[in-house]
């Protein structure tokens, strides 16, 4: 039997078409990081992903800080190809708000 997956209820948010996601991205070092996704919240015309940093201590679908990336290249799907750290205090704070509201019935925030 297999679980239903859980959807944001905000029409803004795009969740993960399945839990525990993890993809690789390169950061700007050539380091290899391991990033659960937990979803797109999309943003004046903008799709910024959230994801969960993933190593040997902190398992996919455990909980913690999360990495704000905006996807700067889109396939001919809309989905997202390349992402780019988000670096402006007042976009990201704006992104995670809509985030939070999007997920608040799927995720806890402190």
């Amino acid at each position: 039997m297999s679980e239903e997956i859980r959807q944001g209820s905000a029409p803004n948010f795009c969740p993960p078409t399945e839990e525990g996601i993890v993809i690789n991205v390169q950061d700007e070092n050539g380091d290899e990081l391991a990033l659960e996704f937990l979803g797109l919240v999309l943003v004046d015309g903008r799709s910024y992903g959230f994801f969960f940093p993933v190593d040997e201590d902190n398992a996919a679908l455990s909980s913690g800080e999360v990495v704000l990336l905006e996807a700067t290249s889109l396939d001919e799907d809309g989905q997202p190809l390349e992402f780019e750290l988000v670096e402006d205090e007042a976009i990201a704070a704006a992104a995670y708000e809509e985030f939070k509201k999007a997920t608040s019935d799927l995720y806890r925030f402190e």
